[in-house]
């Protein structure tokens, strides 16, 4: 009876975290999900290497579509894949090709009632696309990443008493180490914030920021984007719609645009 318990709580916490990636939940023992996503970010302007805002000399498209792919290895191991295709065109290059393709696998740390933690580890192949935002297109090689999560689920919104704006809610904070061939190492961390109004409907609040180490003729690039969010619920399926802008940074764009994304629970 205990063990059920626990795992109708497990559940509960990993729809409240979906759709951004799980991160500290790990799946359930068989379970999965497959997400597509697509992504069409623009900028005419980005931050030079003192972090101010300059014009580009034409303007940046980026546009990919991209698949991720978990499945429940155990109920404290979670296997992952992600890649996508990539398009995109700017003062210099116009490219079409592979970004770069992922696999690595999630371990449960620990897990309460509310609050779990994780670590990742994965290694990535470079593509033909943009492998890093702040490099051209084709630079990269191999990557190994290292990732700690921690995430807490809360009745109500955060710091608000129950009955005032979500139902449920939760925060997910992800640090990362990335180790890179041919593009400087980098660290990187990202932030979630959710809030589930009723059982179908969620809104996001993301942040995702990094830096790449200095390399001997140039600073490393610096970068935060935020992304906000509305994400319907169907069944199985879930759609979401978005936008992200990046807001600041070093010898990066300034890019936006819109954020989408589907995916199916099995």
């Amino acid at each position: 009876m205990r063990g059920a318990a626990r795992g109708l709580v497990a559940g509960t916490l990993l729809l409240i975290a979906t759709p951004a990636l799980a991160g500290p939940w790990t799946l359930p023992r068989g379970q999965g999900q497959v997400i597509l996503k697509a992504e069409s970010l623009s900028a005419d302007d980005g931050f030079d290497e003192g972090g101010q805002r300059i014009a580009l000399p034409g303007e940046r498209r980026d546009n990919l579509v991209g698949v991720l792919a978990e499945y429940g290895l155990t109920d404290r191991l979670t296997l992952q894949f992600k890649g996508d295709w990539q398009w995109g065109e700017d003062a210099f290059f116009d490219y079409e090709g592979r970004g770069p393709a992922e696999i690595g696998v999630t371990w449960q740390a620990w897990r309460g009632d509310r609050a779990a933690v994780s670590i990742y580890g994965g290694y990535a192949d470079a593509g033909e696309g943009r492998n890093a935002g702040y490099a051209a297109p084709g630079l990269g090689g191999r990557d190994w990443e290292a990732r700690l999560s921690v995430g807490r689920s809360f009745d109500g919104a955060i710091g608000l008493p129950v009955g005032w704006g979500p139902e449920r809610s939760f925060v997910d904070v992800q640090v990362a180490r990335r180790l890179r061939d041919d593009l400087p190492d980098e660290t990187r961390l990202d932030a979630t914030l959710g809030g589930h109004f009723g059982e179908d409907w969620m809104i996001l609040g993301q942040a995702f920021a990094g830096q790449a180490e200095d390399q001997p003729a140039s600073s490393g690039a610096r970068w935060l984007s935020l992304e906000s969010s509305l994400v319907r619920r169907h069944g199985a399926w879930s759609f979401q719609a978005g936008w992200r802008q990046a807001v600041a940074g070093r010898s990066t764009p300034r890019s936006s645009g819109p954020i989408l994304a589907v995916w199916r629970r099995f």
